[in-house]
C-alpha cells in the first residue's frame, strides 16, 4: 500500500485544488459541542450530587463512609474509561469519528436515566448500589471513547488557520457543562428542603441529563464525517489493533506529550467536583452557597477557554499554552485554598473564579495540540490511549484523594497533590514542538502523507470522485 506523498507525485498543500468550506460545517459544529456538552453534564452532576444522595444509595452509620462509597463508585467510571479509550477509539479511526461519537452519546444518557431512576437503598436494597454501579460502568465507557473523538471530530472540521478556535470548542463545552451541572446542582439544593433534596430532589438533574441525551444523539446522527477522516481511509484500509500497534511503535513521544498536556484534569476535576464539598467539610460553607460561587466562577471559563483557543491562531499553541496555565496553577493552587480558610461568600468566589482562570488557559488549547502530535490514522487512538489512561489515574481519583486528604486531617495537602502532578507536566511542555500555523497547511497533522494521498486521489481521478468532493 502506497503511504507517502512520493507515491502519489508528492502532493503537498500547494499541489491541492482550492476546497470551498464545506456548506454544513456550523451543523457539525453545533453536533459536536451541542453532543459534548451533554457528556460532560452527565458526567459531572454525579460528583457534585454525591454528598445528597450517599446516604440514600450507599447507607452507613457516618455520612463520610457513605460519601466516600458513593465516590468510589464515581472511580470506577474512571477506571472503565482508559480500557474502553484502548479499544474503542482505534474503531473511530477504522470506521468514523461520526459513528463512535453517536454511541457514546447513547450511553452516557442510558447511565443518567438509571442514577436518576433508582430506587434508594431502603426500598429496592443492595439492588440499588448495584445499578449505580452499572450504570457508571456504562458512563465510562461512552466516556472514555467520547473526549478523544470529539477533539478529531471538531479540529478535523475546522478551517485550517482556525484548528485552535475549534479544537477550544470541546473544552468550551465541557466548560458550559460543569456550569450547567453545578447550576442544577445549587437550583436543587436551594429549592428542596433537606428532606426532599435527599428523598427525590437529587434525582432531577439526571433526568433532565438524560432527556438531553436524546437530543444530543438526534443532532449527531445528522452530522458528517470528516473530510481528513475520508481522505486517510481511502488509502489505510488497517484493521483497528494494527492503528494500535502503529501508535505504540511509532508516536511514543507523542503519548508522553499527550499524556502530560491531559494529566493537569486532577486538578480540573478537584476544582469542578470537590472544591463545593471541600469548603464544606473544611469550612463549615453551605453547599448550596459553594456550588453558587462555583457558578460564577465557572462563567469566566467559558469566556475564557475560545478566548484563548483563537489567540493561539494567532500567536501560537506552544508559547503560551500550556505553559503559563501550568505555571499560574503551581502559583496559585497553595494560596488559594489557604485563603478558603477566610469566611464570606466573596472569598470562595475568589478563590474559585482565580482557579478556574489558569484552569481555563490551560484547558483551552490542549485538545488542538493533541490532535496535531498524530496523523489522522491513529489520531483518536493516541488522544484516547494517553487521555484516558491519566484521566482515569488522576481525574477519576482526585475528589476521593482529596477527601482522603481532609478526612485525614490535612486538607493542604490537596493543594501539594495538585502542584507536584502539574509541575511534572511544565517539564514535558518544554519538549512540545510548535503545532500552531497560521498557514493553509492541508493536514492537521504536522505532516501526514496518508491524508495528502488521499486528497490527491479525491482531486484528481474522475468524475466521481467530484461529486465525493462536492459532497463533503
Amino acid at each position: 500500500m502506497k503511504t507517502s506523498k512520493e507515491a502519489v507525485g508528492s502532493p503537498d498543500s500547494s499541489d491541492l485544488p482550492e476546497v470551498s468550506e464545506p456548506p454544513r460545517r456550523t451543523v457539525n459544529m453545533v453536533a459536536g459541542t451541542i453532543g459534548h456538552f451533554v457528556e460532560w453534564y452527565d458526567w459531572y452532576i454525579y460528583g457534585l450530587m454525591a454528598a445528597v444522595f450517599s446516604s440514600q444509595i450507599f447507607p452507613s452509620d457516618s455520612p463520610f463512609a457513605s460519601l466516600i462509597a458513593a465516590l468510589l463508585t464515581y472511580a470506577v467510571g474512571f477506571v472503565v474509561r482508559p480500557l474502553s479509550g484502548i479499544i474503542i477509539s482505534p474503531l473511530a479511526d477504522r470506521f468514523g469519528r461520526r459513528l463512535i461519537l453517536t454511541l457514546s452519546i447513547s450511553g452516557m444518557a442510558l447511565g443518567a436515566l438509571i442514577i436518576g431512576l433508582t430506587p434508594s437503598f431502603a426500598t429496592i436494597g443492595y439492588a440499588a448500589p448495584v445499578l449505580f454501579l452499572f450504570a457508571r460502568i456504562l458512563q465510562g465507557i461512552s466516556a472514555g471513547s467520547e473526549a478523544q473523538s470529539a477533539i478529531a471530530f471538531m479540529v478535523e472540521h475546522a478551517p485550517a488557520n482556525r484548528r485552535g478556535l475549534f479544537g477550544s470548542f470541546s473544552n468550551m463545552a465541557s466548560g458550559f457543562a460543569t456550569l450547567a451541572a453545578t447550576g442544577a446542582a445549587a437550583l436543587v439544593t436551594s429549592s428542596f428542603t433537606p428532606t426532599d433534596l435527599a428523598a427525590w430532589g437529587w434525582r432531577i438533574p439526571f433526568v433532565a441529563g438524560g432527556i438531553l441525551g436524546v437530543v444530543g444523539l438526534i443532532l449527531r446522527a445528522r452530522a458528517e464525517e470528516t473530510p481528513e477522516f475520508e481522505a486517510t481511509a481511502l488509502v489505510d484500509q488497517k484493521s483497528a489493533a494494527a492503528r494500535l500497534m502503529d501508535l505504540l511503535r511509532e508516536h511514543p513521544k507523542a503519548l508522553l506529550q499527550a499524556a502530560a498536556l491531559s494529566a493537569p484534569a486532577v486538578a480540573y476535576y478537584t476544582w469542578a467536583t470537590f472544591l463545593p464539598t471541600y469548603a464544606k467539610l473544611t469550612t463549615g460553607r453551605d453547599l448550596a452557597s459553594t456550588l453558587a460561587g462555583s457558578v460564577i466562577g465557572l462563567a469566566l471559563l467559558v469566556v475564557i477557554v475560545p478566548v484563548c483557543g483563537a489567540l493561539s491562531d494567532r500567536l501560537g499553541r506552544r508559547k503560551i499554552f500550556p505553559i503559563i496555565g501550568a505555571i499560574g496553577m503551581i502559583v496559585l493552587f497553595y494560596p488559594l485554598l489557604l485563603l478558603l480558610n477566610q469566611p464570606g461568600f466573596g472569598v470562595y468566589v475568589l478563590v474559585s473564579a482565580s482557579g478556574w482562570v489558569v484552569l481555563g488557559i490551560w484547558q483551552s488549547i490542549y485538545p488542538t495540540i493533541q490532535a496535531e502530535l498524530f496523523p489522522a490514522a491513529v489520531r483518536v487512538s493516541g488522544i484516547g490511549f494517553a487521555h484516558q489512561i491519566v484521566i482515569a489515574v488522576f481525574g477519576g481519583t482526585a475528589p476521593l484523594i482529596a477527601a482522603a486528604f481532609v478526612g485525614a486531617g490535612q486538607p493542604m495537602l490537596v493543594a501539594v497533590y495538585m502542584i507536584a502532578i502539574v509541575a511534572l507536566c511544565l517539564v514535558v511542555y518544554f519538549t512540545l514542538p510548535e503545532t500552531g500555523n497560521r498557514g493553509d497547511r492541508a493536514t492537521v497533522a504536522l505532516a501526514d502523507p496518508e491524508v495528502l494521498e488521499g486528497e490527491h486521489l479525491v482531486s484528481s481521478t474522475s468524475p466521481a470522485s467530484d461529486g465525493a468532493k462536492r459532497s463533503r
